[in-house]
């Protein structure tokens, strides 16, 4: 609670009025604060044109209708079920930002047959997956548009640009059932908390980058698009010419990028409703906040909790997380709790449905359409 001018007691934003009839652990968002941290992503790419959001963090229809209402109309994805989701929306360019193998390969053919309208593109990186891809446009008549993926220092996917990149880029543009689209670089490592440190970071990343489509371009083929930049290096990459942008996180945003990136202007917009359920003894509490509530792979703490800062996350299992509260005051057994998440692209995928604030009240959910690997296709 916050104070207000006069002395009393305040609800803080993240409060309902209506928390009694909501079952936790529950995941609650708020629309206004989404369409904000839209509106912030529009100012610093400068135009939505220049944006192509993922999805990977909500994947949710009614976010996807947001951003398509304020002029974004190109996303990136990471499954094939998210690309489905957008392909049903009508999104116009969507990327699957992952290199096609197995059955993933077909599944992208039946994408393109199911939404013929849309324009849909993946990742490669390799030469064999390359050969695959190609061999099974032949023998479907139909194209596939692809973007190299590079390494710029992630070391998780990607070629490292050099010799050996601009040769597979050959090779796509050579093939006649493939379209080379351009360049992806994903710098998801460059996370320094200090701005300058930051951009030159990202500079130095975007340097083979440059070096790549500048010989490229000078052979005489095309690279329609650079798409570069998550969401803590986005801004670093708004002022490169040519250069498409792609932050998800920063839809819903979370605690520990509030914590570590401070410049940026986002707002959280995803709370975790939870419940303490015991007091196994004195200065202990217990929430319905387990590892299926919340991403569980990084250390304490999972979850940034407002109203107890006194009280330490230490033990966690499937459906309890432990506090110790110390000589502090322990919440009573069945007091409601609000709770921003450290890591919350996991965390949505844990919940089939987010409940949706609107005048302080739960008045409605937002399917998580894609929280699968699987829609139909």
């Amino acid at each position: 609670m916050a104070a207000n001018s006069a002395g009393s007691a305040a609800p803080a934003w993240y409060e309902i009025q209506n928390a009694r009839e909501v079952p936790s652990p529950a995941l609650l968002v708020y629309p206004e604060r989404i369409r904000r941290n839209i509106d912030a992503m529009i100012r610093i790419a400068g135009s939505p044109d220049r944006l192509r959001p993922h999805i990977k963090t909500h994947k949710t229809a009614e976010i996807i209708q947001m951003q398509r209402g304020r002029g974004i109309d190109r996303f990136k994805c990471a499954t094939i079920a998210e690309a489905e989701l957008l392909g049903s929306l009508g999104a116009g360019d969507i990327l699957l930002a992952y290199q096609p193998v197995g059955p993933d390969q077909e599944r992208l053919l039946r994408l393109q047959a199911a939404y013929p309208g849309v324009r849909f593109a993946a990742l490669v990186d390799h030469e064999e997956t390359l050969k695959a891809l190609g061999e099974l446009a032949t023998s479907h008549n139909a194209q596939i548009r692809l973007y190299l993926d590079l390494n710029t220092g992630m070391d998780r996917t990607g070629i490292v640009p050099g010799a050996a990149a601009a040769a597979l880029y050959r090779k796509i543009a050579a093939h006649p059932h493939l379209e080379a689209c351009g360049l992806h670089a994903y710098d998801g490592h460059n996370r320094q908390t200090d701005t300058s440190e930051r951009q030159a970071a990202a500079d130095k990343a975007f340097e083979g980058v440059a070096k790549l489509r500048d010989q490229l371009v000078s052979e005489g083929l095309d690279v329609p698009a650079i798409i570069a930049g998550g969401s803590p290096s986005f801004p670093m990459h708004a002022s490169r010419e040519g250069v498409e942008l792609s932050p998800g996180t920063t839809l819903l945003w979370d605690a520990r990028y509030q914590s570590l990136f401070p410049d940026m202007p986002f707002e959280i917009a995803a709370v975790l409703l939870t419940r303490v359920v015991s007091h196994p003894r004195p200065g202990i509490a217990c929430l319905d906040l387990g590892h299926k509530a919340i991403a569980p792979e990084m250390d304490f703490p999972r979850v940034a909790l407002p109203e107890l800062p006194g009280c330490r996350q230490v033990g966690q299992s499937e459906e309890h997380l432990v506090l110790d509260c110390g000589e502090g005051a322990v919440p009573e057994i069945g007091q409601v709790l609000y709770g921003f998440p450290m890591h919350i692209c996991p965390t949505v995928a844990k919940y089939p449905e987010l409940l949706v604030v609107e005048d302080r009240q739960v008045r409605k959910a937002w399917k998580v359409a894609a929280r699968d690997y699987k829609i139909k296709i």
